[in-house]
């Protein structure tokens, strides 16, 4: 539970600065010093501003932000945390404000002028020390990651008041009960209060909800400066509108807030094309996150997870017929009671994953695949290779039998897929849109199946650019990853020499010591070599690896699909029972 607010004395002689100075100076200090309040999202001061004052943090959070000299959005550099001073380093070297500080919550601040600065300098000249210090940590600060922010206090904001959000409130202020304490405060609670009650209420617990029912403009305005994060709830069964206070949410733009678009379903079921519909109501982006009826516990739990930095996601690399190893990761996995958050894979990664994301049960998804791969010969329509070895139709209905007409933001749990866009160069993540049609372009493996020619782009196997896309799950905000990489070494070898290819009559009349490549094993090897040394850095940002050993089935070996079903089950099995999860990251699972 966070500490208690400090009083002013007590907040100063915590700090560098002011901490040597006795009770009496403190108190001289203290006089000098003024109390503002700044509104969530107004600037404090602009950078190329004279360094007219030091300010202290009582309470709420400030942020530094870099402005690029190209243009662009602004880059938040550094976080302000109640109790730190700022502005430091300006009033030593007199230089110009090198940041625009602008408020992310609501604060509360000591602001003490360039007189008082200058005369506690002079009648205690033992405070630069402080003062220099404070400016040198700022000046490490600049060349460190950008900071990350915890998610504090979270603003349950509705479409209207027709939204029912009490109910849900209540249920995610429970949620979240595992991870800290958390207070629910609703127009009723805050009524009458200042920004003093609200940051008293914030430190006296781990999370704070603040709650609209759409029925009073100005307590939705300060809820929505209050948070964090904005949890936007909407009824996926009505026609979508613009979002009512939209320009509102886009006003500070210099800090993109996460948003959360909360869909409540009616039934048991996601309502087809309503996270579709409802993205269109916003100006910026916006994550969707289900919550159904009969379900609405687990949808929010996971909800609660993927807020608080517990939630965990699963990442599957590309790599032919050993990608079914991954139903038996899953399956291993489950019965160890380990939850699943979000789902991302590439190639056959990204179609193991799609069966995950709409959680399938352990009997679904083996039946599912097997069904599709071993009983439905995929790659069995073999045709003249002017561009492929495949013509791709059975592929393309097969991947639509076992996927319907699902968009990708209708499945329950996160997910994305990875494809290879030829015309650009660059892999592209693929969070939207309809489900079959990417994962057949996930898996267009270059030579075997033909590309995908979308609005003037050739798309085809993500592998060939990004096989194991940790590096996307880090960037949607997943704490824990576990990734399964199933691309074991296929090293193409010869034992002849030849620099062109004889007759058809001679090689069948060659010996079995005349071993050349066949044309399968190449067309893969080819398409993926480029990925393996970005493979290796990939693997360091998942928390958790696993390699299944599988190198004794071939990427096209579909009746090996029990053997790699079972080699992934009993890899992650033995894993979790010694806890040899192998060549991963420093984090732990669940930190």
């Amino acid at each position: 539970m966070p500490p208690a607010l400090l009083d002013t004395q007590n907040l100063l002689r915590r700090n560098l600065v002011f901490g040597h100075l006795s009770d009496v100076e403190l108190r001289s200090v203290e006089r000098e010093m003024a109390a503002m309040s700044v509104p969530g999202g107004q600037l404090l001061f602009a950078r190329g501003e004279p360094p007219d004052a030091l300010y202290v943090l009582k309470s709420g959070s400030l942020g530094a932000f870099r402005v690029p000299e190209a243009g662009g959005a602004p880059q938040l550099v550094s976080l302000v945390d109640s109790g730190q001073t700022i502005g430091a380093f300006g009033m030593l070297t007199r230089q110009e404000r090198a940041f625009d500080l602008r408020a992310l919550r609501d604060s509360e601040l000591l602001r003490l002028p360039r007189e008082g600065f200058d005369a506690l300098i002079r009648e205690h000249p033992q405070a630069i020390l402080g003062a220099a210090q404070l400016a040198l940590e700022r000046l490490l600060e600049e060349n460190q990651n950008p900071p990350t922010i915890l998610p504090h206090t979270f603003a349950v904001l509705p479409f209207d008041h027709h939204v029912p959000v009490r109910e849900l409130a209540e249920q995610l202020r429970h949620a979240l009960q595992p991870y800290g304490d958390c207070l629910l405060i609703d127009a009723a609670t805050g009524k009458g209060h200042d920004s003093g009650w609200f940051a008293e209420r914030e430190h006296e617990v781990r999370f704070v909800l603040y709650v609209d029912e759409g029925a009073d403009p100005l307590w939705r305005e300060l809820c929505r400066r209050q948070a964090d994060a904005l949890l936007l709830v909407v009824n996926a069964g009505r026609r979508e509108e613009a979002w009512p206070d939209r320009a509102a949410l886009d006003e500070h733009a210099a800090w993109e807030r996460p948003r959360y678009l909360l869909l409540q379903h009616p039934g048991a079921d996601i309502l087809p094309g309503a996270a579709r519909r409802w993205h269109g109501a916003f100006t910026r982006p916006v994550r969707q996150h289900h919550v159904r009826s009969g379900q609405q516990e687990r949808d929010l739990a996971r909800l609660a997870r993927l807020l608080t930095r517990h939630s965990t996601g699963l990442v599957f690399s590309g790599g032919g017929a050993r990608g079914f190893a991954a139903i038996g990761v899953v399956r291993a996995l489950r019965e160890a009671g380990i939850e699943i958050d979000a789902v991302g894979g590439t190639s056959i990664g990204a179609i193991i994953g799609a069966g995950v994301a709409m959680e399938w049960d352990d009997a679904r998804l083996y039946q599912t695949y097997k069904r599709a791969f071993v009983d439905g010969r995929p790659l069995s329509d073999r045709t003249f290779p002017l561009v492929a070895l495949s013509r791709g139709r059975r592929t393309v209905n097969l991947l639509r039998e076992v996927n319907g007409e699902h968009d990708i933001e209708d499945l329950p749990l996160s997910y994305f897929c990875v494809v290879s866009n030829l015309t650009s160069g660059r892999a592209e993540i693929r969070h939207a849109g309809r489900l079959w049609f990417w994962l057949r372009a996930s898996s267009a493996i270059p030579g075997i199946l033909p590309p995908v020619l979308h609005r003037g782009q050739v798309y085809v196997d993500g592998a060939v650019i990004n096989n194991l896309p940790t590096d996307v799950m880090r960037d949607t905000g997943v704490a824990n990853i576990i990734a399964c990489d199933i691309s074991a070494d296929d090293a193409v070898s010869a034992r002849i020499e030849e620099c062109f290819l004889p007759s058809a009559w001679q090689v069948l009349m060659q010996s079995s010591s005349h071993v050349r490549p066949g044309l399968l094993p190449i067309l893969l090897r080819a398409g993926m070599v480029n990925t393996e040394a970005a493979s290796v850095r990939r693997r360091e940002l998942a928390d958790r690896l696993l390699t299944p050993a599988l190198s004794e089935v071939g990427l096209l070996d579909w009746k090996a699909y029990d053997h790699a079903i079972e080699a992934g089950y009993r890899h992650t099995r033995r894993a979790l029972e010694d806890g040899t999860w192998q060549a991963a990251g420093s984090r732990t699972m669940g930190a």
